[in-house]
Formats: structure tokens, C-alpha cells, sequence
């Protein structure tokens, strides 16, 4: 992937003139400075939430929210017709030790809007309001609307996307976003934490007694790391298992009749979190415990027509390692976004201002083709 996002080529279609972008452009930088300016961390959205209320509002858009998720649709919706989604997140991480600048202020500077979310994933959210708003009252779309400034993302929460994707109406393909400089992640993969229990009997280590779990845990760990997953995703790649906490016994003299460990599994669409549980299962002696088989892996095909839309627009495909609220949803899904993933929960985040403009052209353009 390239590091910096070009400048889309060719002129602008007639839709989108440079008065139109030049105002959603302003617009959506005006809130995410608001945004910067008040924390909100993952469970304390509310405050952000009534600022995205408020936007709504002032432009006379109709809007439901429920706990710290708001959300809207078209002026025109239509339930006969698909539905898009379009989605992403305004809760933050909280800010590390290592920031030089207030991250609740936000600072312009040489080009750069720095803040706490403005990168991961406020330009994202901002880019897709303006990209609603640039569509709202057009009618005769091909695709009904909806726009959900969501929380809790940066924690997997229950009280984000999830909390009202039963309120919202059945839809057809989605667009998550995220840093990606407007490139197309067109896979990601999921989430599957495993915990896992050896069990032996103990006994005294100086004679020959007990059965020590340690072993049996060894065994299983050895087959865990054979690759017992070989289908490839074309994407994303392999199946990723990955043993990260390993305990067992209470002092040197006892056999242990106990040892737990913890596999961090990154899982692709050649297989369901189902699937993987099972095999595992199947195969090792230990028990295996699924923390949760909610963040399943992600994709859209190659040949969708808002790939195919972005690829027209020299946008790169890319399968992403690192998951999203995209993980949430049963439908194609894109990550696509402005800004840089590798300066999410960094200190000093920032955003080029130039980027958000990018990201609402691009958006805009990809859309145009679709809808």
C-alpha cells in the first residue's frame, strides 16, 4: 500500500461541484473539532453523541439514537429499495502517557489537524456524515441511506453497532470507517479468543506420581502450532493461532493437576469461528472455552460494484489483519477511510486536513457510480 493518499485524477463529476465539497469539506473539519474537544472515551460517547444530534438538527435531518449510537437515513428512503449502510465510531481510546499536546484540544498546524480520535476515527466519521449529507435530499437513489455515527467500537462493546443493528433496516452492503488512506479492505479477519484447560492429577515431583497437565498442555500447544488450518484465504492469508498466556502449578515439588493457556486466534472467511472451535476441539485433549464468536471475520467480493467503483478511482485492495465493527455485520462489508491506520493510538494523533477533503471526494465519487 502506498503511504499517502493521491489526489484523485480527472475532473469532478457534475454532481460534485467544488462549492459542494469545498462546504461539506469545512462542515465535517468544524466537527470533528468539536469532537476533539470532548473526550469521549469508549462508554462515555454521550457528550459526543448530542454534538452529532445537534449537526443533525441544524440541518433538519431526521435522527433516532439509542444509548450513545445516532443515526439517520435519506429523505428519501424508500423500503423497496437495497439498503446501504454507512458506519463508523466516536468513542476513543483513552490517551497515552506520551502525548506532547493537550488531546482534548484541536490544534492546526503545518497542514494537520492533531486530537485525541482525529485519525481513528473521527476524519473517518466526519468524511461519511459529509458524504450522507452531499446525498441526503437527491431522490430517485438506487440505494436507500443509512448513516450511524456508532460507540464503543474500541472496545468490542455490546452498546455500539450491535445495540442497533436490529433497529435498523435490513441491509445490503456496508461501509465501515476507518484509516485506510481511502484504500479498499476488502477482507478483514476476525477475533477468536480461546481459553483452554489441560487437567492431570497431581502428585509429589521427587517420586514417580502424578499426571503432570503441563504435558498434555504441551501436546495440544505442538498441534495448535502444526498449522491444522491449510485452506488460505487469497486476501488475508492463513489462518493466524497464537498461544499468549501459559499458567500451571503452585510450587516446585508438586506435579500440577492443572495448567490453562490462551490462544489468540485471527481468523479468515475460509472458515467460521464455528468451524475452527470444532476442529480444535476435535483434536486436543484440553477443553476449549470460547470467550466469544462475535467478531467473525469479514469480506466483500471482488467483483461488488463499490469495489469495482473504487478500483475504477486507482483505489488498492488489501486484506486488513486488525478488526473493526465490520466484524458485527452478516453483510458484504468495506473499511475504507481517510487517514493512516499506523497513527491510530499513537501520541500526538493527527489527521491530514487534506485528507478529509480526499475522503469525501473519493466517497462521493465511488458512490456516484452505485447509486
Amino acid at each position: 500500500m502506498k503511504n499517502n493518499v493521491p489526489r484523485s485524477g480527472g475532473a469532478k463529476s457534475k454532481q460534485l461541484t467544488a462549492y459542494s465539497l469545498e462546504t461539506q469539506t469545512e462542515s465535517a473539519i468544524d466537527l470533528l473539532k468539536r469532537l476533539i474537544a470532548t473526550p469521549s472515551l469508549s462508554r462515555e460517547e454521550d457528550r459526543t453523541a448530542q454534538i452529532i444530534e445537534q449537526f443533525f438538527r441544524q440541518r433538519s435531518i431526521p435522527y433516532k439514537r439509542t444509548k450513545n449510537n445516532v443515526w439517520t437515513h435519506n429523505r428519501f428512503f424508500d423500503p423497496a429499495k437495497p439498503t446501504l449502510l454507512l458506519n463508523s465510531h466516536h468513542d476513543t481510546v483513552k490517551p497515552n502517557a506520551s502525548w506532547t499536546l493537550d488531546p482534548f484540544q484541536p490544534i492546526e498546524r503545518e497542514g494537520k489537524l492533531y486530537g485525541l480520535g482525529s485519525n481513528d476515527a473521527g476524519g473517518c466519521l466526519v468524511s461519511l456524515i459529509g458524504t450522507f449529507c452531499h446525498f441526503y435530499d437527491k431522490k430517485d437513489l438506487a440505494y436507500n441511506i443509512v448513516m450511524a455515527a456508532t460507540a464503543e467500537e474500541e472496545i468490542s462493546g455490546r452498546e455500539g453497532l450491535e445495540l442497533i443493528l436490529p433497529e435498523l433496516p435490513p441491509i445490503d452492503f456496508a461501509i465501515v470507517g476507518e484509516p485506510t488512506q481511502m484504500h479498499l479492505a476488502v477482507a478483514e479477519k476476525g477475533l477468536l479468543v480461546l481459553d483452554c484447560t489441560a487437567k492431570g492429577k497431581s502428585g509429589h515431583a521427587a517420586r514417580d506420581e502424578g499426571d503432570n497437565a503441563i504435558y498434555y498442555a504441551i501436546k495440544d500447544i505442538e498441534w495448535l502450532t502444526s498449522n491444522p488450518f491449510p485452506k488460505v484465504s487469497p486476501t488475508l492469508g492463513p489462518v493466524k493461532l497464537s498461544v499468549t498466556i501459559i499458567n500451571a502449578g503452585s510450587q516446585h515439588n508438586v506435579v500440577p493437576d492443572t495448567c490453562t493457556f490462551t490462544v489468540d486466534v485471527r481468523a479468515t472467511e475460509q472458515y467460521t469461528l464455528e468451524e475452527i472451535i470444532e476442529t480444535i476441539r476435535k483434536n486436543i485433549r484440553s477443553t476449549v472455552q470460547p470467550r466469544s464468536i462475535r467478531l467473525k471475520p469479514s469480506s466483500i467480493p471482488l467483483d461488488h460494484p463499490i469495489v469495482l467503483a473504487g478500483i475504477a478511482l486507482k483505489r488498492e485492495t488489501y486484506g486488513s489483519p486488525t478488526t473493526s465493527d465490520q466484524a458485527l455485520l452478516d453483510c458484504p462489508s468495506l473499511k475504507c477511510g481517510p487517514g493512516h491506520s499506523e497513527r491510530s493510538h499513537t501520541a500526538d494523533e493527527f489527521i491530514y486536513l487534506r485528507e478529509i477533503e480526499q475522503g469525501i471526494e473519493l466517497y462521493i465519487r465511488m458512490l456516484e457510480q452505485i447509486l
